[in-house]
């Protein structure tokens, strides 16, 4: 608990720039969350912060946190004196929010319930300790109401919480302090790749590489309707490590007036050539057939948009070679046969039983991007991106990255993670703060590549 006060209240230092003088409001509940804000308010108000502790649980309080903070100088208050507690916090430079920790569910109880909403009114800045109270832990649900922070200090190791929505929206900047509690890296339920993960994953070739030994990726996307699904699918694929992209579908005047070096057919999947992988359904409009003759090759195949409402559930649980499916959160709720809401708000719940019901890899896309494998493992959380990437378009140029990676021998995790990462990073380079758009996205990515590697 020393050590995690120690870190907190550095953190709260850096934040407040100059800590004499300032005022500190501590919001302290039972557990040993509120004992290690009373640490950390005892350690600030040494350092000349005029610290109040404002105690939900007055009997329940940590006691030697209680006794640190009286002998430094700081002073207590109950919540329940609801006018002084709420100047406090109004005057307040800084609230750190001790109320719950991991183990609060089901969103804030009314008395905390009513403090969050004076913080929220407050021109403070909040420094939540080890996650924001009334979000959950180990799922990223707010069931209720909950306390947004500027700043997270977590402890010992990230809490899944704090990296998928629409908790990690009420997180800020998560600043993780090791207490020497680490948990073993097999008992991890969720992982984030970094950009040396990724770099050892990217396929790259070598001397006797060809375009064939590099492999080759099958689109089959677009319709009359919708042809620039098509031309954005294979501006993914060719930027993807593969060494070759064929098309197939009636978008190939288009496609090859964009991309000359893509080899085109109009015979259907089946006919259109030996691939690695297939990409299928961006703008597909109707065509079942398509989607029914890449399901049955046996190669990888990622399922996207049109794709995913036109396959059969049955035909993809029957393959035996690796399935990527890429839904956002409504397409997802049609496939799992619930609101689009429910699918927002248990993000990680709906990926794992999405990937359980098609006994495939599924990579959901959405504000927090998760790739979760029917096998089981940790599932993975996308740590790149930009909200500039919610754009027309943008979906069709990584189900096109990602398919390209299949091709060159990633497993569908990998590639779903690895394109999921790059595309991110290639939107955040195209926005730069600004507006951008799909094509923009795609041209960014060898940047992104650059970028990872080096």
């Amino acid at each position: 608990m020393q050590r995690a006060a120690a870190g907190l209240a550095a953190a709260c230092a850096d934040l407040l720039g100059r800590v004499y003088g300032s005022r500190v409001v501590l919001l302290v509940g039972s557990g040993d969350n509120g004992g290690d804000a009373l640490y950390a308010g005892a350690r600030l108000a040494r350092r000349g912060a005029g610290v109040t502790a404002v105690l939900l649980t007055p009997g329940r309080a940590h006691g030697g946190g209680l006794a640190a903070l009286r002998r430094a100088g700081g002073t207590v208050t109950a919540a329940d004196s609801a006018a002084s507690s709420d100047e406090l916090i109004l005057r307040a430079d800084l609230v750190v929010d001790g109320i719950v920790g991991i183990g609060g569910k089901g969103g804030l109880r009314p008395d905390a319930e009513r403090l969050a909403g004076v913080v929220a009114r407050s021109r403070a800045a909040v420094v939540a300790v080890d996650l924001p109270s009334g979000v959950d832990a180990d799922t990223g649900e707010v069931r209720g109401a909950a306390l947004r922070a500027d700043l997270t200090v977590t402890f010992g190791a990230y809490k899944p919480g704090l990296l998928v929505d629409p908790a990690r929206e009420y997180a800020g900047v998560v600043r993780l302090v090791g207490i020497g509690l680490e948990p073993p890296p097999t008992d991890a339920v969720l992982e984030a790749l970094q950009h040396a993960d990724v770099a050892r994953l990217l396929p790259l070739p070598t001397g006797e590489s060809d375009k064939y030994r590099r492999g080759v990726v099958g689109i089959a996307a677009g319709s009359a309707r919708y042809p620039g699904a098509a031309v954005l699918a294979v501006s993914g694929a060719l930027r993807g490590g593969a060494g070759a992209v064929r098309y197939v579908g009636p978008a190939g005047d288009a496609v090859i007036a964009r991309f000359p070096e893509t080899l085109v057919s109009d015979a259907g999947p089946a006919k259109a050539g030996r691939v690695q992988a297939w990409v299928v359904g961006p703008g597909a409009g109707d065509d079942a057939a398509a989607v029914a003759e890449v399901l049955e090759a046996d190669v990888p195949v990622l399922l996207d948009a049109d794709g995913l409402r036109l396959a059969d559930r049955d035909a993809v649980r029957r393959r035996t070679a690796p399935t990527l499916m890429t839904p956002h959160a409504g397409e997802a709720a049609a496939l799992l046969g619930v609101r689009r809401e429910e699918v927002e708000a248990a993000r990680l719940a709906a990926a794992r039983e999405l990937a359980a019901v098609y006994r495939a890899t599924v990579l959901l896309k959405g504000s927090t991007t998760l790739v979760a494998d029917f096998a089981g493992g940790p599932v993975r959380v996308n740590a790149t991106g930009t909200p500039w990437l919610a754009t027309a378009g943008s979906g069709d140029v990584l189900s096109g990255l990602a398919g390209s990676l299949l091709a060159s021998g990633l497993r569908a995790a990998d590639a779903g993670s690895v394109a999921a990462y790059l595309h991110g990073l290639a939107g955040r380079f195209a926005a730069d703060g600004a507006p951008t758009g799909a094509h923009d996205v795609a041209s960014h990515i060898p940047e992104a590549w650059r970028d990872v590697r080096g």
